[in-house]
Parts: C-alpha cells; sequence; structure tokens
C-alpha cells in the first residue's frame, strides 16, 4: 500500500525514465532546424566529425543529441519517414544498455537507426540480430539507406546457401542483384559482411560463426571481431523462447539405425495407462497398462507390468539376452532406445510438433509455429521418430561445440533489444541478462477494445463459434486475423472456412517473405487470414491493405497517375475498414505464455487504429485440460452450464492467467536450470577457446611444447622415483617400461646408474630430458624447423578440439544422471561443479600427456616427394541444431604443412605401428627392422 501511494506521489522508475529521455528530446528537437539548412553532403560529412571528435577523446554518449539529430534529418531525406519523440525515447532506452518496449507498428525497425549509427561511430562494428533471414535482409537493404548515406557500411548474413562463403552479402545501391545475391545486396564473403560498421543477421548464425571460429585452424578462417554492441529485434522471441535449447555444432558418431527399427515395432504392442482419480497426496494415479504420460513435465514412464511385457517382447525378437535384464550394464542402450521410442510415439505428433517433407522430419517450432529444417532433436529422439515414420534414419550425431544463447549475447560488451511484448518477462531480462524493460509510451493513443475470453465445454462448439464470430465480420466487411498455436488447428478451421464457403488465406509459417506480403494484405476489407501465433512476425498489417506493395509490384509501370490510382482506391478501402471496426483478430486457444497471446493481441490496434480481440477456448484445449481444468470446470458447473452455452467472466480469466503464470513459470525454471548448468561449462569453454586463440595468434609454439614436455615426463618420473626418496624406493624397471610403452623410448636407466654413480634423483631427470631434447632436435635438423613448428601447432591444435569434444560428451551424460544425487542428500548443482571440475582438470592433463605422445613418438622420413594433406571441410559431416544452416566443414585429423615445400616433411602414421621385431608387410619374410623398416 506504502508502494502504490509513493507510486502515485513520485510515479513509477519507469515515468521517472521517460520524463528524463523527454527533456532530451527537446535538446533534440532544438537541433533540427540548424541540421535541415544544411547540405546533403555537409550533412554526410558529420559522420567524419563524429568520429574525429571520438578519437580526441569525447565520450560516445555525449555525441548522442547531435547524432540522433542527424538519423533524423538523414531518414527524412533518404526513406520520408521523421522519427516521432516518442521513437527518439526508444533510440536512447537502447544506447542505455535496456529493453524497449514499444507496440506494434511503433516503428522499433526505424527507432534501432539511432543507437545502431551512434554505436557504430567507433569503427568495432554493430550486430542488428533479427529472428529470421527474410527480416535479416529486409532491414539492412532498408535500413541501410540512412547508414549508407551518413558513410557508413552495411553487410548482411544468412543462413541460406551452400555454405558460409555463400550466404553473406554487403549493400550496394548501385546492384542490380543479376549477378548472385539479391537488389542492391552485393555477395560478400563472411569476413568482409562482419567487417562492416553494421552486420544484420540472426541469432543462430551470429552464434554458430562464434563456435565455428572457435573451430578454425587459423585466423584466416576466422570470420567475427569483437563483440562490441548488438541490438536485439524481438528480444523475447530470441532471448526467452530460443534460450530452451543451447546451439550446438555436431558431427557423426557411430550407431545402428537398425535398432532405432526393430525398437519402433516394440511400442504398438504396448498399452497405455489412463488416468483416474489422484491420490491422497494430489498425485496423479494411473490404471493398468504399460506405460503412463505426465502431460505437465513431458516425460514418459514404463510401468512394472511395462518393464517385463518390453523384456519379453525384446526376448521373442532376439534383442535381449535370456540371461540379462534391460538394466542390466550391457542393456542400457538397449533401455535407451525403448525410452526415445516411446517418447517418440506418446508426446511427438505429426502437424504439430513435426512435420514430414521430401522424406525427412521437419520439426515445428513450438512458439513461432516455424519449421526448422536443419535442426535436430538430440539424444536418439529425432531417430525414433524417423523409425515411426518409416522415413529414412540419418546418423547420431556427437556434439563438437555447444553454447547458450544466455551465454552467447553476455559476450557483447552493451546489449540491447526492443519488442512489444517484455514487460510480462522483465524480471527474467533483469536476473539473467541484466536488461531493464522500459515501457515507451505510444506515438497515439491505443484505442483497440480486448475482449474477455470465452470458454466452451468442447473443442466442437468452440470451432463453431469461431466459424460464426468470422462468417459475421466478412458480412461487415471488417478484416480478420485468426491466430493458432499449431498447423494442425490452421488446417482444421481452415477446412472449416472451406465448409462455410469463406475465401481465407492460411499461413502455416514456411515461406517468410511470401508471409510477409499475405500478412501485409490482411488489412484488406472482409479479408480472412488464418495463420500460427508468429507467422509474418515484422511485417504490420495496415488497414485497407499496403498500398507500398502494390507500387512495388507495378514496377516499371509506376507512372504518377498509376501510382495516385492506387492510393486513392487505398485510402477508400482504409475509411471502410475504420467504420467496421479495424482489424478483428481471434486466437483459437491460449497459448502457454501470456507474451505470445498479447503479440497475436497486438496485431490490431496499430498507430492508434480501432480493432477488437477475443479469444475462443475450450476445457478440451491443452492448457485448460493439464492446468486449469479443475478450477474452471468448478465454476463453470456452478453456473449450469450447458452445451453449445459460452463463459464470459473475470474469474474464469484470472483462473486461466495463473495457468499461463504456473507455466511461465515452470518454463522460467527450466531456461534457469539450463544457464546454471551451462554456465560452469562455459568458464571451461572459455579457457579451452582462450588457449585456443593464444595458440592461433602464436607462431612458434616450441616453447609451451618443451614446458609441457618436462612437466608431463617429471610427471611419470615422480610415480616411478619419488622426490628426496632413498635409492631403494625407486622403481628403475617400471621407468624404463613406462617410458617405452608411452613415449617409444628405449632408454637403458639402469646401466646408466651402473657406469655413472654419481647420478641422483635430480641428475638423473635431468639426463632423461636431456636425451629426448637431443632426440627432438635430431627430428628438428631433419625436418626443418618451420615445418616442425607448423606440425606442433596443427597436432595442439587438433588434440585440444578432440579432447574438448571428448570431454562434451562427459559432461552430457554426467549432466543426465546427476539429478540422481539428489536422493543422497546431495546437491545435485553442487555435485555437478566439483565433478565437471574434475572432468576438466583430467582433460588438461590428457592433452598434456598425448601432446608429448604424438610428438616423441613421431618419426621423420626424409623423402622429398611426400605431401601432408592440409585441413580440408566437409560439410556432410556437420549437423548444426537450432535452425538450418547450410555447410561447415570438419579439419581432416591430418597435420597442416607446407605441402609443396621443398624442405623435409614430417611423417604422420596413418596405420597401425609395426614392431621392428615382426616380419615386415611387403611379404619379404626378412624382420621389419631389416628390411623397410631400417634406419637409414
Amino acid at each position: 500500500m506504502v508502494s502504490n501511494i509513493l507510486r502515485k506521489v513520485f510515479g513509477s522508475r519507469n515515468d521517472r525514465l521517460i520524463k528524463r529521455m523527454s527533456k532530451v528530446v527537446a535538446q533534440i528537437n532544438g537541433l533540427e532546424p540548424e541540421l535541415q539548412a544544411l547540405t546533403d553532403e555537409e550533412l554526410k560529412a558529420k559522420t567524419g566529425e563524429f568520429r574525429a571528435r571520438l578519437e580526441q577523446g569525447t565520450e560516445l554518449n555525449s555525441l548522442m543529441p547531435e547524432a540522433f539529430a542527424v538519423v533524423r534529418e538523414a531518414g527524412c531525406r533518404v526513406l520520408n519517414m521523421r522519427h516521432f519523440d516518442v521513437q527518439m525515447i526508444g533510440g536512447m532506452v537502447l544506447n542505455d544498455g535496456k529493453i524497449a518496449e514499444m507496440r506494434t507498428g511503433e516503428g522499433k525497425t526505424l527507432v534501432a537507426t539511432l543507437a545502431v549509427y551512434l554505436n557504430a561511430l567507433p569503427g568495432k562494428g554493430v550486430h542488428v540480430v533479427t529472428v529470421n533471414d527474410y527480416l535479416a535482409r529486409r532491414d539492412a537493404e532498408w535500413m541501410g539507406k540512412i547508414y549508407t548515406f551518413l558513410g557508413l557500411s552495411v553487410g548482411v548474413i544468412q543462413s541460406s546457401g551452400a555454405g558460409p562463403g555463400d550466404s553473406s552479402f554487403v549493400c550496394d545501391y548501385g546492384y542490380d542483384g543479376k549477378s548472385g545475391g539479391y537488389l542492391h545486396l552485393l555477395p560478400a564473403n563472411r569476413r568482409e559482411a562482419y567487417a562492416c560498421d553494421i552486420t544484420y543477421g540472426t541469432n543462430n548464425e551470429f552464434g554458430f560463426d562464434y563456435l565455428r571460429d572457435n573451430m578454425a585452424f587459423s585466423n584466416e578462417q576466422r570470420v567475427q571481431r569483437e563483440k562490441f554492441f548488438a541490438v536485439v529485434d524481438e528480444v523475447d522471441s530470441i532471448l526467452i523462447d530460443e534460450a530452451r535449447t543451447p546451439l550446438i555444432i555436431s558431427g557423426p558418431a557411430e550407431g545402428s539405425s537398425d535398432l532405432y527399427t526393430r525398437i519402433d515395432q516394440v511400442i504398438p504392442r504396448l498399452t497405455r495407462q489412463e488416468p483416474i482419480e489422484a491420490d491422497e497426496d494430489g498425485k496423479p494415479a494411473f490404471g493398468p497398462g504399460d506405460y503412463s504420460v505426465d502431460e505437465k513435465a513431458r516425460q514418459v514412464y514404463l510401468s512394472e507390468e511395462g518393464h517385463q511385457h518390453v523384456e519379453d517382447v525384446l526376448l521373442e525378437m532376439e534383442l535381449l539376452d535370456p540371461e540379462s535384464s534391460l538394466y542390466d550394464t550391457a542393456n542400457i542402450s538397449l533401455m535407451h532406445h525403448v525410452t526415445c521410442a516411446l517418447r517418440a510415439h506418446a508426446l511427438f505428433q505429426k502437424n504439430v510438433d513435426y512435420i514430414v517433407r521430401d522424406g525427412e522430419i521437419v520439426i515445428v517450432d513450438e512458439f513461432t509455429g516455424r519449421t526448422m529444417p536443419g535442426r535436430r532433436w538430440s539424444e536418439g529422439l529425432h531417430q525414433a521418430v524417423e523409425a515411426k515414420e518409416g522415413v529414412e534414419i540419418q546418423k547420431e550425431n556427437q556434439t563438437l561445440a555447444s553454447i547458450t544463447f544466455q551465454n552467447y549475447f553476455r559476450l557483447y560488451r552493451k546489449l540491447s533489444g526492443m519488442t512489444g511484448t517484455a514487460d510480462t518477462e522483465a524480471p527474467e531480462f533483469l536476473q539473467i541478462y541484466g536488461l531493464e524493460v522500459v515501457v515507451i509510451p505510444t506515438n497515439q493513443e491505443m484505442v483497440r477494445n480486448d475482449m474477455g475470453d470465452l470458454v466452451y465445454l468442447t473443442t466442437g462448439e468452440k470451432y463453431r463459434a469461431i466459424t460464426e464470430d468470422i462468417q459475421d465480420c466478412v458480412k461487415r466487411g471488417q478484416p480478420v486475423l485468426v491466430g493458432t498455436a499449431s498447423i494442425e488447428t490452421s488446417e482444421l478451421i481452415s477446412g472449416l472456412l472451406e465448409q462455410a464457403k469463406v475465401q481465407h488465406q492460411v499461413l502455416n509459417a514456411k515461406h517468410h517473405e511470401r508471409e510477409a506480403n499475405i500478412v501485409a494484405e490482411a488489412g484488406r476489407p472482409g479479408a480472412v487470414t488464418i495463420a500460427t501465433n508468429m507467422a509474418g512476425r515484422g511485417t504490420d498489417i495496415v488497414l485497407g491493405g499496403n498500398p507500398d506493395m502494390e507500387i512495388t509490384d507495378l514496377g516499371e509501370a509506376a507512372t504518377p497517375a498509376a501510382v495516385d490510382k492506387i492510393r486513392a482506391d487505398w485510402k477508400a478501402r482504409h475509411q471502410q475498414v475504420l467504420e467496421a471496426g479495424g482489424l478483428h483478430v481471434v486466437g483459437t486457444e491460449r497459448h502457454e505464455s501470456r507474451r505470445v497471446d498479447n503479440q497475436l493481441r497486438g496485431r490490431s490496434g496499430r498507430q492508434g487504429d480501432p480493432g477488437s480481440t477475443r479469444f475462443y477456448l475450450s476445457l478440451e484445449d491443452n492448457l485448460m485440460r493439464i492446468f486449469a481444468s479443475d478450477r474452471v470446470s468448478a465454476i463453470m458447473q456452478k453456473l449450469g452450464m450447458e452445451e453449445g452455452e459460452a463463459i464470459e467472466h473475470p474469474w474464469v480469466t484470472k483462473a486461466i492467467a495463473n495457468a499461463q503464470k504456473k507455466v511461465e513459470g515452470r518454463n522460467f525454471d527450466i531456461r534457469k536450470q539450463l544457464l546454471e548448468y551451462d554456465d560452469v561449462a562455459n568458464d571451461q569453454r572459455k579457457v579451452i577457446y582462450q588457449q585456443r586463440d593464444e595458440l592461433m595468434d602464436t607462431g612458434d609454439v616450441s616453447d609451451s611444447i618443451t614446458s609441457i614436455r618436462h612437466d608431463v615426463v617429471n610427471a611419470l618420473i615422480d610415480r616411478y622415483i619419488p622426490p628426496e626418496s632413498l635409492d631403494e624406493q625407486w622403481d628403475i624397471p617400471g621407468l624404463t617400461a613406462a617410458l617405452k610403452t608411452e613415449y617409444d623410448l628405449d632408454y637403458p636407466i639402469q646401466e646408466w646408474l651402473d657406469a655413472d654413480h654419481n647420478l641422483h634423483e635430480e641428475t638423473l631427470r635431468q639426463k632423461i630430458i636431456e636425451q629426448m631434447e637431443q632426440e627432438y632436435a635430431a627430428k628438428e635438423a631433419l625436418a626443418g624447423s618451420e615445418n616442425l613448428r607448423m606440425y606442433e601447432k596443427a597436432i595442439m591444435l587438433q588434440i585440444l578440439d578432440a579432447s574438448w569434444k571428448e570431454h562434451l560428451a562427459a559432461m552430457d551424460y554426467l549432466r543426465q544422471g546427476i539429478h540422481l544425487r539428489g536422493y543422497a542428500q546431495k546437491n545435485p548443482k553442487q555435485e555437478y561443479k566439483r565433478e565437471a571440475y574434475a572432468l576438466f582438470s583430467n582433460m588438461l592433463d590428457n592433452i598434456k600427456q598425448e601432446i608429448t605422445q604424438v610428438l616423441t613418438k613421431v618419426r621423420i622420413q626424409p623423402q622429398e616427394t611426400m605431401e601432408i594433406p592440409a585441413h580440408e571441410a566437409n560439410e556432410a559431416e556437420f549437423q548444426f541444431k537450432h535452425e538450418e544452416f547450410g555447410g561447415f566443414g570438419e579439419e581432416s585429423g591430418e597435420a597442416a604443412g607446407g605441402a609443396d615445400e621443398e624442405t623435409h616433411q614430417p611423417f604422420v602414421r596413418s596405420d597401425r605401428k609395426v614392431g621392428r621385431n615382426e616380419p615386415c608387410p611387403c611379404g619379404s619374410g626378412k624382420k621389419y627392422k631389416q628390411c623397410h623398416g631400417r634406419i637409414q
């Protein structure tokens, strides 16, 4: 109560921020007459002037009022668009490293130009992050006119194309697009796109490029610069909805696809347990059957009868040994396959969670309804779904590099974002990213009518009511946008409208550009558009249709008379739609997140336009059935509802909102837990990537190699000759054998000791190390210093990458089972940190040991014609999980070296080492040491 009184007196923090920024807007407006008097050349010269002042030590923020005024004037001249005062406030929020919440249609794309221009002046690069490739291209080409007018360069990175080099562009307004690329977007390599002052791209591509840079084998293969400033468009979608799954680059792992097909035949023979009344503790109870489904947690559990039934079926199929159990160590893989197949059948529905296209399983994003080619479920689940649908089963994959969006975006020195719906998630933005949400007032007052939810008993009644509502709107000439949560619902409503003979367009979020065109026309009188929740996001629905697109479609026929006719026709249509009540948005069900519902509502009522929204629900909807059914059912029973009747009451709306809060809280916990575990991996990732960076930047790693060799050999000697020990405690035969086994070194240590009685612990260590150094120096003389340095660097990178890959797999396994420590009254997160640290320490020790082993065992073969293959890209072997990406290759495991050098090359053995006393593989019958193994 006290806080409410104080808020009324002093205003909320949001009000105070807006008030403070409004004073700066007045200052910017005062500069406008002065800038309007400048010529184009004088206005362009302002960029050079700002940069000169920065070099002289001027603070970047002190340039803000002038820079914003310059961008506003450039927008007026180039795009014929003047930034509103509220848009200037939005620009300041972005520049402060905060999130600007601006309603749909308030011009967020234009707002970004203010903060982007200012932060691009230091020349360190600014990244503008969008949700899809189409918006990245559109915004770069559209807003790039302002940037290029002011002398800044603009690049675009895309996920389409054959590879990273074929999917990046720079803005060039003299380019016609006929030689590849797009109109005004000239094809360029990835590095050139990142070298621009401003780079547009999707969140996935920025993340994948970061991971690829940390898998590169030379600085020339790296594309990104330092992470200075990023503006994230639709920040809620990228930093929250997408943050539950990490970005993963993976390569093929060994595994049998036949087992997935055979296990898939087991599941139809099992029966599902039906839920019955909950027990006294409130836990759900299940009737007889083989497995139960927990829809809240999206998990499947085998019952005791189910375990026995599965074992019997597997015995019958001869997949299980009669003497063993499904839980024997040897059968862990079998149990994993059964669980994956169960989840594929019980939890994942065709046309809801995925679609089958061209013989492949394509995942459908649960938040956006978009298909995501290239993304695959991990841990064998995708293969289980492929087996279920009878399509070709792809190889399993092993993680090579991984990062979460939370940890990627926290790498930027300054991060900001903009969206129409962030306020409901403000605590998460602040807690995870340190980003404050500032709600920007609208330019014109919002007059949209958000009507209460209508709740029906069954989905059939709900869909009939929706159809009647749409028909009523069409009769009155009011455009309708129907938002659905899945492709399946879209097609169902489309079928009902076809029966009712209502013309409509269906958008299933498959083609971004076509979407944008259709959504732009969704405001025509009587137009009906059915779309998954986020289809066409980023494109405004203009009442009466979009005249600019019609003018663009005219092309060369766009005469002044034709343009005037289009504008006149649009004005008439616009007035007709305004009189009909503006755009009417129909929600077919509530989404798990209030934010997605608000996004759908936000499509109506832009820039002070009239509009209305209504959600239709039934007790059979997933959200209602799983999370809110008991409470709402009780309310409906008290009101004595009958079939065909709907309830509209604040209590029901509140109960639904509470259910949504529950789900949002659960999803936040999932994201937070993912981050807490990934933070452990992130600290380790930073160490490994820092070591890689140092390796890449160093031409000569011989000092590091020598240091590593000394550490490893001393550790080995310590095992057999403990420091400061007596001669009687020494294990000389063990040390001799260990040097022979691990490093192929045949040193007569006992003979050295017998011959020289002055040898003690320290001098013996020195003698062994000196002997190794001499042998290595001989290899260097034979191979040439330059070649050996290249080989050393390649071997270090190769072993570092291979060890990191194995470590990631070990961390995955550790994480999957760590929750079981909770049963022993131990904190799983603390246990994970402790175990992960031990794994990481072991990995670093193993890296040192393996580097020493390889470089000590390598034999130099003096052969002038021998070529060492360079690292080659093998695109087909890599998977980029989280979004489709065309092509990146794993460097081969061979050493990088100068194939065309005339000096001696190091020899790398590709097969098993032949013992010197074994028969020579050539078939001569001689011992290897007397034949091809003879030392020249």
